[in-house]
């Protein structure tokens, strides 16, 4: 039996998701590791025929919404890449801190590793409607703003919102979903 009332649902429909580290952790304010998830972006684009619609990546956690051929398989991979790549980067830089604290708030009954950079789970949402894309589109771009990080959404670097705005953001996204 499954842990979570979200499950992912037909693979042709858009899926509004969100991953955020364990216990909130200020992992992404270190440009470098945002920039894993960004490689990662792509890798599932190129190679993987995931299409990426909107994203943000806030300094403990991230929305997308995506599309494409076993969704919930290519998530499950992207975690584990993106834990995994993050992970070994702390190790060389010898952030013994935050590795400590990714130790201490691993869940217990994950016994095959030693650290845990992820919380369970991506709460993936079924986009059916114009108007839930549109609703979620915006909740994805404004969050930088609600947070009080910006004063336009435009403004924030990882985020799709430039993208939106016509201008080049830092990995392809696919905005004209319509």
């Amino acid at each position: 039996m499954t842990r979570t009332r979200y499950r992912f649902g037909e693979d042709h429909y858009p899926h509004f998701m969100t991953a955020t580290v364990v216990a909130w952790l200020p992992v992404f304010s270190q440009p470098k590791f945002a920039n894993a998830i960004l490689d990662s972006w792509r890798f599932l684009q190129m190679e993987r025929e995931i299409d990426i619609l909107a994203w943000v990546i806030l300094e403990n956690h991230l929305h997308w919404i995506a599309c494409g051929p076993q969704l919930s398989r290519r998530v499950a991979e992207f975690k584990s890449f993106t834990a995994t790549s993050i992970l070994k980067q702390m190790a060389t830089l010898g952030m013994k801190t935050m590795l400590q604290e990714l130790e201490y708030y691993k869940l217990r009954h994950k016994l095959d590793q030693k650290h845990q950079l992820w919380q369970e789970g991506s709460h993936p949402q079924a986009i059916k409607t114009e108007a839930m894309m549109l609703q979620k589109i915006e909740y994805i771009h404004d969050n930088p703003m609600r947070r009080g990080y910006v004063d336009d959404p435009t403004h924030w670097r990882y985020s799709s919102a430039r993208c939106y705005a016509g201008r080049k953001g830092l990995i392809d996204t696919v905005v004209d979903w319509r």
